[in-house]
């Protein structure tokens, strides 16, 4: 059984199920002893830039019918024992293929700058670019990108994870 992602709850019902007796209670301390926590979302990846210019949210109703209409970044982070990295990946939403990723041990927007740059250069452009409002992405060299090659920009609302569904779905089976 792999299941990094359980806590102390789903664990309890887990060990419950193979007959031990045990409760949540005594689950959470023994997992606080060990140091074992459930992998789950930390860091706030998506915090807008104050001096950033915020686009709005193209996407609501649209119908996504080929190849190349839309495209979405976003970034997760995997924990290390001494911190985390970060991975950004762009994904086109017809085919929910990946079109590129790159990985940093920052938060900076070079890497997200880089993932956008050679999916470019490989799958040519979207219509329209969807992403949230992390600073990486409502950087203006970023955005200028964005605009240098005549691409739609459209961002999810603040705290709108369901606007970019298709992306945090690839960050549930990475």
């Amino acid at each position: 059984m792999i299941t990094p992602f359980y806590g102390y709850r789903k664990m309890t019902v887990y060990l419950q199920d193979q007959e031990y007796p045990v409760n949540r209670k005594r689950v959470r301390r023994l997992m606080n002893l060990m140091g074992i926590q459930a992998v789950a979302p930390r860091p706030r990846t998506s915090k807008p830039g104050k001096a950033h210019k915020v686009y709005r949210y193209l996407l609501r109703g649209a119908k996504i019918t080929h190849s190349n209409q839309v495209w979405s970044a976003d970034i997760t982070y995997i924990p290390m024992k001494l911190g985390f990295m970060y991975l950004v990946a762009v994904m086109d939403w017809y085919s929910r293929y990946v079109l590129s990723w790159e990985i940093s041990n920052t938060l900076d927007g070079d890497f997200c700058q880089d993932a956008l740059d050679r999916a470019l250069d490989k799958y040519g452009k979207p219509e329209i670019f969807n992403t949230d409002q992390g600073v990486q992405f409502t950087a203006k060299s970023f955005t200028g990108r964005l605009k240098e090659a005549e691409i739609k920009i459209s961002m999810d609302g603040r705290g709108r994870f369901i606007d970019n569904i298709f992306i945090e779905r690839l960050w549930r089976s990475v």
